[in-house]
């Protein structure tokens, strides 16, 4: 207590911060200053434009959430400084355990990808075999030996060795398996982060399939087997939600300021909150609401996304458009139709939902190589 009476406050080595975004929506992040270091962490939380109640309710729930994590942090650090460690009887749980247990969880839930997170449980027990490997035992030697274990020795089914891209799906999941464990407390922490970019596995950059603007115009003058289709993938192209977002999309979720619609939504993905400023080629295509509930599906009876794809090839072939299309070359396509236009990359990266803007930066590549094309035209015009 201090000579005059008073109690010191003691200040907190954890603050709440927030960062305005171009959308209107503000990104919470974690200003953290101990031993006159100071780092932050960016918590890929958000806190939107309060429009309604609903938003306003979801702001509390972000907030509340945020202050969880402030509050975990603190406790860290000051177990940190006092020489002890997270850790619990809980590592000793064997990998195999955690495995088929986070996967039946994630199936309970309608986890999307489910199926791949399965598969790679069977590939994580045929990798350890009759080992009994514990929760504990796993380090970075062990994901690196795993890894090189995947580029050497797995082979498919039909003896044919992982493509680059299929190896780093089954690591991407596996150490989502283990950021999991890490917040159960029963890993201190998940070692795949600790990798150099030498150790982990390269993949080739894939190419985005996209439509141009004129092949949107053709595709909207033809017609399409299953209208729904039609309307759920051409408002895709002008606001670039995913499937499974356009699927959970409902009435509640669009609201109107002024003449601007708008779209707040939970990116399945990622579980990244947006608010989507909606144009009004995209409301166009967004179907007739008639007396359907707040809670009612907006594209509701749309079928399953391997028929989807099926109705979309036998479109774009009557549209007389010869490259392979699915339902996420929308999501593509908006990105580089805003690129195109003259949109920046922060912003188009904020309307994607992208966490990084690196991977907006792909479609940027795309644009880059479309203007050479249209700049070395004036070769064959003068030539």
């Amino acid at each position: 207590m201090a000579a005059n009476g008073k109690k010191t406050k003691l200040k907190e080595p954890v603050k709440v911060r927030t960062k305005k975004l171009a959308d209107g929506s503000e990104s919470y992040y974690l200003d953290i200053y101990v031993d006159g270091k100071r780092q932050y962490e960016f918590l890929k939380l958000y806190r939107l434009p309060e429009i309604n109640a609903r938003v306003k309710e979801q702001n509390r729930a972000t907030l509340a959430a945020v202050e969880t994590i402030k509050s975990k942090r603190i406790i860290e650090l000051t177990n940190n400084k006092a020489g002890l460690k997270n850790t619990s009887g809980r590592s000793k749980m064997l990998l195999s355990d955690w495995m088929r247990t986070f996967y039946e969880e994630q199936k309970r839930r309608g986890v999307r990808g489910v199926k791949l997170l399965g598969t790679v449980s069977n590939l994580v027990s045929t990798y350890i075999g009759k080992n009994k490997v514990r929760m504990g035992d796993i380090d970075k030697n062990f994901c690196v030996a795993f890894i090189r274990w995947l580029q050497s020795e797995y082979k498919t089914t039909w003896g044919n060795p992982l493509s680059p891209k299929s190896m780093s799906d089954y690591v991407g999941y596996f150490s989502t398996a283990l950021n999991a464990a890490v917040r159960a407390d029963i890993i201190p922490e998940n070692p795949f982060m600790s990798l150099t970019p030498t150790e982990r596995i390269k993949v080739p950059e894939s190419k985005r399939e996209f439509l141009t603007v004129d092949e949107i115009k053709t595709l909207i003058a033809t017609e399409c087997p299953r209208e729904d289709v039609k309307r759920a993938y051409l408002f895709a192209c002008y606001c670039g939600l995913r499937l499974s977002d356009i699927y959970a999309l409902r009435w509640r979720d669009l609201s109107k300021d002024g003449e601007q619609w708008r779209a707040s939504v939970v990116m399945q993905k990622t579980t990244t909150p947006i608010f989507l400023p909606l144009s009004s080629q995209a409301m166009k295509w967004i179907p007739e609401r008639g007396d359907a509930p707040d809670d009612g599906k907006v594209f509701d009876g749309l079928i399953a996304e391997p028929n989807i794809n099926k109705v979309l090839a036998k479109w774009v072939k009557a549209a007389g458009i010869t490259k392979k299309i699915t339902y996420h070359t929308s999501r593509h396509s908006f990105a580089t139709m805003m690129l195109t236009l003259g949109a920046d990359l922060y912003t188009t990266s904020k309307l994607l939902g992208h966490s990084n803007v690196k991977t907006t930066q792909i479609y940027a590549k795309i644009v880059d190589s479309k203007k050479v094309e249209a700049v070395n035209l004036v070769d064959g015009v003068f030539d």
